[in-house]
C-alpha cells in the first residue's frame, strides 16, 4: 500500500460532502492510517471549535482507509456501531485522525480511533467502531 493509493480512495469511495472535509493521508503503517483534518471555518462552531459531526465523519472515513490499508484493497463495508467520547474542545489547529484496526474477520471488523490536535498532540476525541464487511457483489453504494 502507498500514500497515493490511500489518498485516491477518498474521491473514489466517499460522498462529495465527505471529500469537502479536505482530509489528507498523513501517515500509515501495517495496522493504522492517520489523516489530517484541516482546521476550517465551515467545520467550526461557536468559539472556533471543531464540531463533533466533522470529527465523527473523519473518524469513520479514516477507519475505512485503515481497512483498505490492512487488506490491500477496498472491500465494501458499512458502519454498524460507533461509540464516541469527546474529551476536550479542539480549536485553532488541524486534527490528526488515527484509525487502527484491532481485528478484521470474515464478516466483521473492529477498530479504534484517536483524534488529537496536530500542534499540541492532545486527544480530543476517542471512538471505537464495528463494521460489517459485505460481500463483493452485495449492495455497496458510495460510502459516506
Amino acid at each position: 500500500m502507498d500514500r497515493q493509493t490511500l489518498q485516491a480512495a477518498l474521491p473514489e469511495y466517499f460522498a462529495p460532502w465527505v471529500q469537502a472535509l479536505g482530509l489528507r493521508v498523513e501517515s500509515f503503517d501495517g495496522e493504522s492510517v492517520t489523516l489530517r483534518l484541516p482546521q476550517q471555518e465551515q467545520l467550526s462552531r461557536v468559539g472556533g471549535m471543531l464540531c463533533g459531526q466533522a470529527m465523527m465523519a473523519a473518524a469513520d472515513t479514516a477507519m475505512v482507509l485503515a481497512l483498505i490499508n490492512q487488506s490491500g484493497g477496498f472491500r465494501p463495508c458499512t458502519t454498524v456501531q460507533m461509540n464516541t467520547s469527546f474529551l476536550k474542545p479542539l480549536s485553532g489547529q488541524d486534527a490528526l485522525v488515527q484509525a487502527r484496526v484491532l481485528r478484521s474477520g470474515r464478516t466483521l471488523a473492529f477498530g479504534e480511533i484517536d483524534i488529537r490536535g496536530a500542534e499540541d498532540g492532545r486527544s480530543a476525541c476517542r471512538a471505537t467502531v464495528t463494521y460489517a464487511l459485505l460481500q463483493e457483489d452485495g449492495p455497496a453504494a458510495r460510502l459516506g
